[in-house]
């Protein structure tokens, strides 16, 4: 699977897409290079919303995955399977998180000892 961080330079001190370029990598041209300045406002280092990843299907519920069970006669018997559904699904939307989130790029690891 592939990352979920964003490929272009952080906004945050220190981030680069690079990875690895700070004040203390060899060949810093100084350490005024290292803040990185965001253009216009100031960005939070909080998420406080997401695309869903749920469906609404026909009837309004609300799920990851839908099926519908479908009769199969098989050798004169009657079998139930279940068939997964893709059609008729509207995506959930976007989720407002409660609490926030710290975004992905933000560049401070966080521990507890």
């Amino acid at each position: 699977m592939g990352a979920s961080g964003s490929k272009v330079r952080g906004l945050w001190p220190s981030a680069s897409a690079a990875g690895g370029s700070g004040p203390e990598a060899p060949g810093a041209a100084g350490a005024e290079q290292a803040l990185v300045r965001p253009r216009g406002r100031a960005v939070p280092p909080f998420v406080f919303t997401r695309r869903g990843s749920m469906f609404y299907d026909e009837d309004g519920d609300l799920a990851h995955e839908f099926y519908e069970e479908t009769i199969v006669t098989k050798n004169g018997q009657k079998r139930a399977k279940l068939r997964r559904v893709h059609k008729n699904l509207v995506p959930q939307g976007i989720v407002k998180l409660d609490p926030p989130r710290i975004h992905v790029d933000f560049p401070v690891i966080l521990y507890e000892m």
